[in-house]
C-alpha cells in the first residue's frame, strides 16, 4: 500500500493539511477536535479587508461613510508613535488599557472560580449565591457605572471594579458549569482507590473543569474589552477607550478607527495566547 506524504509543517500550520492528531481521526464531521486552524482563510480574509480599504480610499467611495482613507490613517498611526496623543504615548494608552482589563479579569477569576467550585459542590452555597448570581448575571456592566461613581468616585479603582464584575459572575457560572460536567463515574472510582475529598478536588473535579474555566476566562477577556471603553469615560484620561471618546469629540475618525483596531488586535492577541495556554494545560480537551 502506497504511504501518502506527510504534509509540510507550514500546511499544517495553515491548517490545509491535517496534522498528527487528526490523521488518525476516522470520522471527522461532528469532532470538534478534528477541526484544522484554518489559518490560511484567516490570512485571506485580512488580505481582502485591506485591499477593500486600499481600493475603497482610492477610489472615493469610503467618504460617505465617514471612514477615514488608508493614507490618512498611516499618517495619524505615525504621528501617534512619535508625538502621542494630548501628551501621552500611544504605548502608555494601550498600557493602562491592557492593564485595567487583565486586573479586572484577574480579580474575577481569583474570586469567581472558588464560588463556581462552591456553587457546585455545596447545596448552601448554591443556595446562597445562586439568586445573587443569576440576577447580576444579565445586568450589563455599563448599567453600573452611576452606581460605582457614587461608590468609589471616578479613580482608578472605580474602573478596574466595573471590570471585575463584567468578569466576576461569567467566571462563576463558568467554573460551576465545568464542576457540573465532571461525569460522576470519575468520581466513585476515586472514592474506591481511597482518594480523600481534597484529593478528588485536586485531581479530577479540577482537570476536567479547566476546559470550562478556560472558555470563561477567554469569555470574559471578551466582554471586558468591550467594556474597557465605557469604564475610560469616567473621567479618565489616558487609556485606548479614553483616546477614543476624545477624539470623537474632535472627528478625527482616523484615530478613533486607530483605537478600534488597537482593541481588537490586542483583544486577538491575547485569545491566541489563552488558545495557547488551553494547549498546554488542558491537553486532554476534546478527548477525554
Amino acid at each position: 500500500m502506497r504511504e501518502h506524504p506527510k504534509p509540510s509543517g507550514l500546511a499544517v500550520w495553515l491548517g490545509i493539511s491535517d496534522n498528527a492528531f487528526t490523521r488518525q481521526k476516522t470520522v471527522k464531521f461532528g469532532d470538534a477536535s478534528a477541526v484544522n486552524s484554518g489559518r490560511l482563510y484567516s490570512i485571506l480574509i485580512v488580505l481582502i479587508l485591506l485591499a477593500a480599504w486600499i481600493i475603497a480610499s482610492a477610489t472615493g467611495s469610503i467618504k460617505p461613510f465617514f471612514w477615514p482613507p488608508i493614507g490618512a490613517a498611516i499618517e495619524r498611526l505615525q504621528t501617534l508613535l512619535t508625538d502621542g496623543f494630548r501628551n501621552v504615548s500611544l504605548w502608555q494608552h494601550v498600557g493602562i488599557s491592557v492593564y485595567r482589563v487583565l486586573s479586572g479579569v484577574i480579580y474575577g477569576a481569583l474570586i469567581g472560580i472558588p464560588l463556581g467550585f462552591a456553587m457546585g459542590l455545596s447545596s448552601f452555597a448554591r443556595g446562597l449565591l445562586d439568586p445573587i448570581v443569576e440576577f447580576m448575571r444579565p445586568i450589563p456592566p455599563l448599567a453600573l457605572i452611576p452606581l460605582i461613581i457614587l461608590w468609589f468616585g471616578i479613580g482608578e479603582f472605580a474602573k478596574i471594579f466595573l471590570l471585575f464584575l463584567a468578569s466576576l459572575f461569567i467566571m462563576t457560572i463558568a467554573a460551576r458549569s465545568g464542576v457540573a460536567n465532571v461525569r460522576v463515574s470519575k468520581i466513585h472510582a476515586a472514592y474506591s482507590l481511597g482518594a480523600t475529598r481534597f484529593q478528588i478536588l485536586r485531581h479530577v473535579i479540577l482537570p476536567n473543569a479547566l476546559p470550562e474555566i478556560f472558555t470563561g476566562l477567554r469569555t470574559a477577556i471578551g466582554v471586558c474589552w468591550g467594556t474597557v471603553v465605557a469604564a475610560e469615560l469616567v473621567a479618565a484620561d489616558r487609556g485606548v477607550g479614553s483616546m477614543i471618546m476624545i477624539a470623537k469629540n474632535f472627528l478625527q475618525t482616523d484615530t478613533v478607527v486607530i483605537g478600534i483596531a488597537i482593541i481588537g488586535i490586542i483583544g486577538y492577541a491575547i485569545e491566541l495566547v489563552m488558545r495557547w495556554l488551553e494547549r498546554v494545560l488542558v491537553p486532554w480537551r476534546g478527548k477525554v
